[in-house]
């Protein structure tokens, strides 16, 4: 230590400045924190421009399928109690329950069909 030198070799007035490979790598990271910062502003334009979209479409298909599911359950629970009906007034339980709960079912299956568009309401349409 003598001599002005420290023991990595370097002396004092050298210590200040980097090593060619660190500003090599220092002018890379920076170059690249560039690229990156140009590909997230371009990629939060694109969302923004198609976000609302997606949102609405997403909303629309979430009111479709409460819609379908809805005429399901209705058509089901229709048909139960309408069977829970007649066996109280006839005393014929539980084969009311059964029928009409599979009548429901069935006019609860129809009505989701409709509501989607794979048959259509009037049957004229089919001759």
């Amino acid at each position: 230590m003598a001599n002005g030198t420290r023991e990595n070799g370097r002396s004092e007035g050298e210590r200040d400045e980097p090593p060619a490979d660190e500003a090599a790598l220092s002018a890379r990271l920076d170059r690249l924190n560039h690229r990156l910062s140009e590909v997230r502003k371009d990629r939060k334009n694109q969302t923004d421009q198609s976000g609302s979209g997606a949102a609405s479409s997403n909303a629309s298909a979430m009111a479709r399928g409460f819609r379908l599911s809805s005429e399901l359950i209705a058509g089901v629970l229709v048909g139960a109690v309408i069977g829970w009906g007649i066996d109280r007034l006839l005393s014929t339980s539980p084969w009311g329950l059964i029928v009409f709960f599979l009548l429901g079912f069935t006019a609860g299956v129809i009505n989701v069909m409709r509501a989607a568009g794979v048959a259509n309401r009037d049957a004229s349409d089919r001759s």
